[in-house]
């Protein structure tokens, strides 16, 4: 029993002690967790602290930034202000300076009005006073040679013609010469100082295209099997292909330069690919003429843009980029309306009309030509139809039925038109001419010169701007051989249509020949 109490007592002071031992550890617990705490509270206030400094810092900066840019852009409008009120100061001054001067040439004109009144009115007293002075004169002659007036005046004359006939002679072919040498220097200016003004490209146009091809095999692949493939092209693209022993070559001929094109770029592409076969051929002829489509739309507003004109339809831009596949006398169609469109634009300016109605005269003159492949009438008709029917200005009109003839030019702008088509197709290597053509002006020339009596041969040389005419000395004598070189110079310009002119050469030679036995 003793023992058992011993034990509960010996368990009682052991569990005492722990409790002691296990507050105590507690306490230091809580004190070392109270630090910790009271040091985090320290650093999340001072993080805060530093963190609301910052935050004034960036504030600080943000209104001194905003301040800087008020300042830079208060200075600058500023100085705008100023540059603009010194420019409107410069531009009252200018107009006060023209006034100034248009009043200075209104008086300057008055008085000249005066000047040329009063000399006027002075020479018909000085006129009157010699018509009497000359009357005396007559009387006194006619007293004192017995001759009436008209008997003395035909008896002068002729003593005076008699005189001064040899330098009258002289002068007349001087003046005639300097007369000459000055209006060949002043169209020469004037030509000079009109096509300077702009200097429109040139490409020769040819009636083929060469497609490059890497090796003669696809020659074959071309062809296809019994001919399939290049029928199935020509169908298709509308131009000839010959295929001939040109190494690397493959030739399309067609007089259509639109249809070419698209056929050179559909050979191309078929030849890259390495797939030719009928379907394939109408896919891709299918896209490329899509892309042509577009690009000569895209051809056409670039043109309006650069030549600053209004609106357009959207149909006639796309007729005006595709005058780039047309050509006339070897003269790209695109290129000739631009450049009469820039002349016509200086022409108007210049001589006071709508400067911008005038180039887009200019760039629609020829618009019918981008049609003729696919209709029937002339450019000329075609072009005024097509612009009628999108209710082009009257102006422009105009100028497409005068720059032919069809109509007279009723505005500055329509005579504009018509004096730049002139200056581009005249500008020297701008257009040849076809064989045909020429072969038939040089016959007609010739021809013309056979048919006169006494003429032996005829011959056209230079190109077709000289003829040589071979007369019968026993016919026709030299003062003959001068009226015959007139009548057919006469003829030629009444018959034959040439540019430049036509020189006549009239040659009668006598030769007497006999034989020394």
């Amino acid at each position: 029993m003793i023992e058992i109490l011993v034990g509960l007592g010996a368990g009682a002071v052991g569990a005492g002690a722990g409790y002691l031992v296990a507050k105590k550890i507690n306490d230091a617990n809580y004190n070392i967790f109270l630090e910790q705490a009271k040091a985090k509270a320290k650093a999340i206030e001072y993080e805060a602290e530093l963190t609301l400094k910052n935050s004034k810092i960036s504030v600080q900066e943000a209104e001194f930034e905003a301040k800087k840019k008020y300042d830079d852009k208060t200075v600058k409008l500023q100085k705008d202000y100023v540059q603009k009120f010194d420019e409107l100061t410069k531009r009252e001054q200018a107009l006060l300076n023209e006034q100034e001067i248009l009043k200075e040439s209104k008086d300057e004109l008055d008085k000249s009005k005066l000047d040329a009144k009063n000399l006027y009115e002075e020479g018909l007293s000085l006129k009157n006073n010699y018509q009497v002075k000359l009357q005396e004169a007559l009387n006194i002659l006619e007293h004192a040679a017995g001759l009436t007036e008209a008997e003395a005046r035909e008896e002068v004359l002729k003593k005076v013609e008699e005189k001064s006939r040899a330098d009258i002679a002289h002068i007349v072919r001087k003046h005639e010469e300097e007369a000459k040498r000055e209006a060949k220097k002043r169209v020469n200016y004037i030509l000079a100082q009109a096509t300077s003004r702009f200097a429109g490209e040139f490409a020769a146009e040819r009636l083929i295209n060469v497609v490059n091809i890497k090796n003669d095999e696809l020659k074959g692949r071309i062809i296809g099997k019994e001919g399939r493939n290049i029928k199935t092209l020509e169908m298709v693209l509308g131009v000839d292909i010959i295929i001939d022993d040109t190494p690397h070559a493959i030739i399309l001929s067609s007089f259509n330069l639109y249809r070419r094109a698209i056929a050179t770029r559909v050979i191309e592409l078929l030849v890259e690919d390495g797939r030719i076969q009928p379907a394939r051929i109408e896919d891709i002829h299918k896209k490329v003429t899509e892309e042509f489509e577009a690009s000569i739309l895209e051809e056409g507003e670039n043109i309006v843009i650069d030549l600053g004109l209004s609106k357009m339809n959207p149909e006639i831009v796309k007729l005006i980029g595709k005058l780039k596949f047309r050509a006339s006398y070897g003269q790209n169609a695109l290129a000739h309306s631009l450049e009469v469109a820039h002349l016509a634009g200086i022409i108007a300016a210049e001589t006071g009309g709508d400067e911008k109605l005038a180039k887009r005269a200019g760039i629609l003159h020829d618009i019918g030509k981008a049609l003729t492949h696919e209709y029937e009438g002339s450019h000329v008709d075609l072009g005024a139809e097509i612009c009628k029917r999108y209710k082009e200005h009257p102006v422009v009109i105009n100028a497409i039925y005068a720059h032919h003839g069809h109509e007279e030019a009723t505005s500055v702008e329509s005579a504009a038109v018509c004096a730049a088509d002139t200056l581009s197709a005249a500008r020297p290597g701008a257009r040849r001419e076809v064989l045909e053509s020429f072969l038939k002006r040089v016959e007609e020339i010739e021809e013309i010169a056979k048919s006169k009596n006494g003429i032996k041969q005829a011959y056209a040389i230079n190109a077709g701007r000289e003829i040589r005419v071979i007369a019968n000395a026993k016919l026709i004598n030299d003062d003959e051989a001068v009226l015959v070189a007139k009548e057919i110079a006469q003829e030629i310009e009444e018959k034959v249509q040439y540019p430049g002119e036509v020189k006549v050469n009239v040659i009668r030679e006598v030769r007497a020949v006999d034989f020394a036995k």
